[in-house]
């Protein structure tokens, strides 16, 4: 049987070509050290578990859950969003929950995009954006992430008929994969980008939570006028470890809400409810858990950022995310050239830049979740090798 043509289109999704890559090195009885998928290797924090287990015994969340999310768990992600940026949000109206972030940015193309609709996709960026897109039936233009800018979009370069046509815009601050962080400024400029040329702003803000340096990044919320052009994504993955809870929301204007939550209730039938209980208690805490998680990462980084100059290679320090987005050594061609003879010397796997966009040809992406023992033992076997020298 012929496939759809929009399967035909679909790239093969990058971690699950990197997953089947590694465990193939494994099951030879290859040593991996992993920096490359953003997965946290630590547990959920006890209190969050804890929840769990004590929702998961009580039989009133067996059943099925409100299709918008519990309004204990919105009022939850409501107080949170006044707490942490200042911004008021209605539980009913400007809130539904997520089976995780990725689910909701994944959805979101089908409620505005029809055939042949132009969206604005950040490059190096989340490959699920362009791939959400492409699925109902758009076409893509990307909006370059240089190290020159710090990785935030030059609006200057982009064509006014490029901005006229477009009816949706990706951003990701703080972004994966470069790490970037966007300033107050630069969102006040998309705002008046938005309304000028009525686009829809999908921010994703999965990294909020995961900064090294004292200065917290913004929501775009925060910004006047952002709540009529934007819809925020969400998520405890990497806050909390929860990555596997599968546990976010979406946030912003109602009227793009409801739309979320209309193309939801026909595909799925929300979180369960003793996983958005586990979320209220981890939003209701008094974060210690997510100060903890950003020490370990700041120790992280720390290491492998000064073992890294240390043998000849000189990487940026990231200030959020827990990604370090490195150009690869002089003498190797592009970053899949570097990462592959890497991998083959060391057993040490890199992400190739250009998985996340043609921007991204010349880097590599490292992740920290990786313990600091092993990241002195990868520093060792890089050293070792010779390849640096």
């Amino acid at each position: 049987m012929e496939q759809a043509n929009r399967i035909k289109s679909l790239p093969p999704y990058l971690f699950a070509e990197i997953d089947k890559m590694i465990n193939k090195a494994k099951d030879e009885g290859v040593d991996v050290i992993s920096f490359g998928i953003g997965d946290p290797d630590q547990p959920t924090p006890d209190h969050i578990v804890e929840r769990m287990i004590t929702a998961v015994q009580d039989p009133s969340t067996h059943s099925y859950p409100s299709y918008e999310g519990l309004y204990s768990y919105r009022k939850a992600v409501s107080d949170w969003y006044k707490k942490r940026f200042g911004v008021k949000l209605d539980p009913d109206k400007e809130i539904v929950s997520l089976i995780g972030s990725k689910e909701g940015i994944a959805h979101f193309p089908f409620c505005y995009i029809n055939e042949g609709d132009l969206a604005l996709i950040p490059d190096p960026g989340y490959p699920v954006y362009n791939t959400s897109v492409l699925l109902a039936g758009g076409e893509v233009e990307f909006l370059p992430l240089k190290k020159e800018n710090d990785y935030l979009v030059n609006f200057a370069e982009i064509e006014e008929e490029v901005l006229n046509n477009a009816k949706l815009m990706f951003l990701n601050y703080p972004n994966n994969p470069t790490a970037g962080i966007a300033t107050r400024e630069f969102f006040v400029e998309v705002v008046r980008l938005a309304q000028k040329h009525d686009i829809i702003v999908a921010h994703d803000s999965a990294y909020s939570e995961v900064y090294l340096e004292d200065e917290k990044p913004l929501s775009f919320l925060e910004i006047p006028g952002a709540k009529e052009v934007a819809i925020e994504f969400g998520s405890l993955s990497k806050s909390f470890n929860m990555t596997g809870w599968r546990c976010g929301w979406a946030v912003g204007k109602e009227e793009y809400i409801e739309s979320l939550g209309r193309i939801k209730t026909n595909i799925d039938s929300g979180i369960f409810e003793a996983v958005q209980k586990a979320g209220i208690e981890a939003l209701n805490s008094k974060n210690t858990a997510a100060d903890e998680i950003r020490e370990i990462y700041r120790k992280r980084r720390d290491v492998l950022v000064q073992g890294l100059e240390k043998i000849g290679w000189k990487v940026p320090a990231n200030k959020a995310s827990f990604y370090i987005w490195a150009e690869v050594p002089e003498n190797f061609q592009d970053g899949e050239q570097f990462s592959k003879e890497v991998f083959q010397e060391t057993g040490v796997f890199f992400t190739p830049g250009i998985g996340y966009g043609e921007q991204g040809e010349n880097f590599v992406r490292l992740a920290l979740t990786v313990p600091e023992e092993r990241i002195k033992e990868a520093l060792s076997r890089l050293e070792e090798s010779g390849l640096f020298s």
